[in-house]
């Protein structure tokens, strides 16, 4: 059996694969180092570029599976793409605990004012007398309770939190004191304190945070995005937080990466940026890899794949 892997890991991989395997390599522009026509099996790395994606399909006209280290696959499904009958599985839940980390961080960034005390340490300021927010009885709104979402509603609730979540077939979930449909988070808003994104960027997703949702947001309300920038109205969050409409936001992720410098959100002070980084952990690579190597051994046994995406939704 013939696979196509990345070069960046393809060293760290071979050594697992059965002796009959043959392996070529690719690289980031999608040169590959030997005939992948015969290739069966191609496993992307991050920051997969389009164009490379479909050198890659031009290139072996035999392919049936696909594994992807993201979670999020919307850059994979082009035209193209979804011209092939290919298996495509994704790397959900190798990012889930660094990114719910990071959520936290950004709660408690906001609540305790550390962009503040780090200012007045800088100036060499003592000054007393602040007084800063308890997460304790807060409500946080997860949009997309999935394996992040519940990665980080495990804990927030160990800060006293109430969780509520969305989810596209909605159950009850440890750690959520409320879950409900993909269509009835809106409800919800008014009683959010915090609101975090962390659903899948898909046709339905794309741009749901706009003007009119931005309205029913508390005025104390702070949004954390670490999930796509596309799924927020950039103008309409731009205009919400320079209006005072919500609090104030957290962004890991932006419509356009990286943010340009003429981007208004670069300097409200109500703003958080970070570089799209949140997931970042060296046990995420090493997650990513025992992903692979079980849906391999998965593959070469004719078993069910773990985390095979459902290319219509998306996800």
């Amino acid at each position: 059996m013939k696979l196509i892997l990345p070069i960046e890991i393809a060293h760290e991989i071979e050594p697992h694969l059965p002796e009959n395997a043959i392996v070529v390599r690719v690289d980031g522009e999608g040169n590959i180092d030997g005939d992948a026509t015969d290739a069966e099996v191609y496993f992307s790395w991050f920051y997969l570029k389009p164009t490379t994606l479909h050198r890659v399909l031009d290139a072996a006209p035999s392919l049936r599976w696909h594994h992807a280290p993201n979670a999020g696959v919307n850059h994979i499904l082009t035209p193209k793409y979804l011209e092939r009958d290919l298996i495509l599985t994704n790397g959900a839940g190798t990012h889930a605990i660094p990114i719910a980390e990071f959520v936290i961080a950004y709660l408690l960034a906001y609540s305790k004012q550390l962009p503040t005390l780090y200012k007045l340490q800088a100036e060499h300021n003592w000054q007393r007398g602040w007084q800063f927010q308890e997460l304790l009885d807060k409500t946080l709104l997860i949009i997309g309770a999935g394996g992040i979402g519940q990665e980080i509603a495990v804990r927030a609730k160990a800060f006293g939190m109430r969780i509520f979540g969305s989810s596209r077939h909605p159950k009850q979930l440890p750690n959520f004191d409320k879950v409900v449909g993909a269509n009835e988070w809106k409800e919800l808003l008014p009683e959010a304190n915090f609101i975090v994104i962390a659903a899948p960027l898909t046709p339905e997703t794309k741009g749901m945070i706009d003007v009119d949702t931005l309205r029913l947001f508390r005025p104390d309300a702070y949004l954390i995005n670490i999930a796509r920038g596309a799924i927020v109205d950039e103008s309409a969050l731009t205009q919400a937080l320079q209006a005072g409409w919500i609090a104030g936001a957290a962004l890991d992720t932006v419509f356009i990466e990286p943010l340009p410098p003429e981007s208004p959100l670069w300097t409200l002070p109500n703003v958080f940026i970070t570089p799209h980084c949140s997931g970042n952990s060296p046990r995420v690579k090493e997650r990513t890899l025992a992903l692979f190597l079980e849906n391999f051994t998965r593959y070469h046994q004719g078993q069910r794949l773990r985390n095979v995406v459902d290319k219509t939704a998306g996800y």
